[in-house]
Parts: structure tokens; sequence; C-alpha cells
């Protein structure tokens, strides 16, 4: 179900690489909404144009994707992009759909090298359940590697177009992302690639990366079932670091403030991830939390999630000295479900143990 809007361009509130962020006041009802204009999909409109927005989940109050969407200008059309090479499409058979060059796809300079790529040479690859940990694992790696070449593959559960990410922006005009590989059915990253496997090879092969980042887009799916979150790839991802060679790092969901019991202290969605789903081994990165009843209770939590796992995981102590200090000089704002990291510093502190143990497995010979 679509809810659609018509409205006229009041201003341009920022924008970053591939996006804007307009103010748009709506025809049918008195107010202006904010709304996202893709510059690859309908360009940038200009303030009195008049544009038609996807405003369904905005209408619905949902915090995922709470904002309207540009889908088309009412009397201006875009320029066709150049002619290039290029036959991969994402957002499949949607009226959206981006024709893109897959680093991956024959047409690619790259095709050669990934066509015979095969291994990963031990690479450490971090999964984490939200976006809100890739700016902390990031964070993580530099406390122990600053030179560190970090790319992030951007799976597909959560926003599709990787400009919806001011954080992947921010970290990319910073150094602290060489750059961004979308999967799947996501598009718009430095890089594209069909799948989690051909973007970890990409990372490995064609960046060059110390440590590869995988995570979903901004927003996640949640339906308070066992099974029914966008989160769970998180084990798929493993499984593609397994099978290529590479070294699998879980990044623990934590949190000592969210008031659902099921994400208190490690969240139920970790559990079942790497307690269920997962049947490749990795380690599970742990450190001191500053709320020593919230320490005590994750790594009692953790201590269970070993023990009863299908797959081998192995608990790494992280040492928490630097910590927070790296998360303090992250280049992007941190935030998860609407907390920053004064008011729950857990979920970041964990991400960033995880990072900062990827960092030391990837410095040694």
């Amino acid at each position: 179900m679509m809810q659609w809007r018509a409205g006229t361009v009041v201003e341009e509130v920022r924008r970053w690489a591939g996006a804007a962020e307009l103010t748009v006041a709506l025809e049918e009802t008195p107010g202006d909404v904010r709304a996202m204009a893709y510059s690859a999909v309908t360009g940038v409109p200009e303030p009195g144009e008049r544009v038609l927005l996807n405003a369904s989940a905005l209408l619905r109050g949902l915090g995922t994707g709470g904002l309207a969407f540009v889908v088309a200008r009412a009397d201006v059309l875009p320029p066709d992009p150049p002619a290039g090479p290029g036959h991969i499409v994402k957002a499949r058979y949607t009226p959206m759909q981006q024709m893109l060059l897959a680093v991956d796809e024959q047409e690619s300079p790259h095709h050669r090298v990934l066509a015979e790529a095969d291994d990963l040479a031990g690479l450490p690859v971090v999964v984490a359940d939200l976006h809100s940990a890739l700016p902390a694992v990031v964070a993580g790696v530099r406390r122990v590697r600053p030179e560190a070449t970090v790319a992030y593959v951007m799976t597909d559960g959560g926003a599709l177009p990787a400009p919806f990410s001011r954080a992947v922006a921010g970290l990319r005009t910073a150094g602290w992302l060489a750059a961004c590989i979308t999967v799947g059915q996501a598009f718009g990253g430095d890089l594209d690639a069909v799948t989690v496997h051909t973007g970890l090879l990409a990372a490995r092969h064609v960046l060059g990366a110390d440590v590869a980042v995988v995570a979903q887009g901004p927003g996640n799916v949640g339906t308070g079932t066992r099974w029914g979150y966008s989160g769970v790839a998180v084990a798929e991802a493993l499984h593609a670091a397994d099978v290529l060679g590479g070294r699998g790092v879980a990044s623990l969901r934590v949190s000592g403030a969210d008031r659902r019991a099921r994400h208190r202290g490690v969240s139920h969605h970790s559990t079942t991830a790497y307690g269920r789903a997962l049947l490749a081994p990795a380690d599970v990165p742990v450190t001191t939390l500053p709320d020593r009843e919230l320490d005590a209770r994750v790594r009692a939590q953790l201590a269970q999630l070993v023990g009863t796992a299908r797959a081998a995981l192995t608990p790494v102590e992280v040492p928490a000295d630097g910590l927070l200090e790296a998360l303090r000089s992250s280049p992007v704002p941190l935030a998860t479900m609407g907390r920053g990291l004064r008011e729950d510093p857990a979920p970041f502190l964990l991400a960033a143990a995880a990072g900062s143990h990827a960092a030391s497995v990837s410095a040694r010979p």
C-alpha cells in the first residue's frame, strides 16, 4: 500500500553525496513535510517545483523511513545518465529500478580479478545487526590501526539507496571508510556488487581492505517474533566470510536502556542469529561496560549463547581502555534507536570492541 501526496518544494535543507533533504509544502493538507530526493533517481528539485511524493512511512508514523520520498518532478525530467557500460539492475522490477555497472559484471574493469578470486586470505569480517553500529565499529578499528583500510559492505535489509545514510557520507568524507559496497538489491555505493560474496571479494581484491564491515543500510524491519527481523542476515554474511576464507567477527547487539525486555542486555536478535541461524565459527568480542550490573548480565548471556550455539563461538576479551575516547572522536553522530553514547553506551562499546579485535587480527603476520 502506497500513500501518495503532491507538493511544492519550499527549500533545500541540506545536501550530501547522492541525496538532498527538502522541505515540501503539501497541496492536499496544510503543513510542510521533510522529503528526500536522490540525485541518481530524480535529480534534486529546486524551490518552487511541484513534486510527487511517496509519503507512506511518514503518514504511518514509522521510525524507519520517517520522511517522504520524491518519486517524480511534475515538470522536469532529470537528464539521462551518460552512456556507458553496465547492465545490472537493482531494486528490480520496481518503478525506481536502477541500471548500473557492478564491480563483478563482465563489463567491469575488475571482472577478470573477481572472476578468479575465491579467497579472502583471512580478511576479518565484522558483522552487525544494525546500521548504527557502523561508525562505532570503524572507531574501534582506528583505535588499534588508524591507517587501516576499512570497507563497508551494505546489505539490503534496510535502506536500499546508500545515499540515504549520512553516516556513510560522513565517514567517507573524513577518510574513515575507503568505500561503501552495496550488494543484493542495495545500490548507490562507491562500488556495487551482485552478492555479499562478491562484495567481500571486491573489498579484499579491489580495495585492498584490512577490515570489512557488513551491515544492512539504515532502518531495520522487525515484527517482535523470533525470526521475523532483517538482522538475521548477519548469519548469512558470516557464512559467506567463512566459505571464502575470511575471519568472522560477530558484533553483539546489546542495550542497557531499551524499554523492550527482549533487547536489554544481549538482544534476542543476536542470540537468534548467532545461536540458531549461524553454522560457521565466529569470534564474539566483549569488553567491560561501565554499568557493572549490565556488564554481568551481558557476560552471563554470552556464556549461555556460547554454550548453546550450533556454531563454534569464541568469546574474545577486548580491553576497554581507549574505547570511549575512540567513540567520542567519531566524525559522525552516534545514535541507535534514538539513543546516543551518553544515554546508552553499551551498544557502541561492544561494536567498537568488535572493530578493535578485527584490527588486531588483521595486523598479525
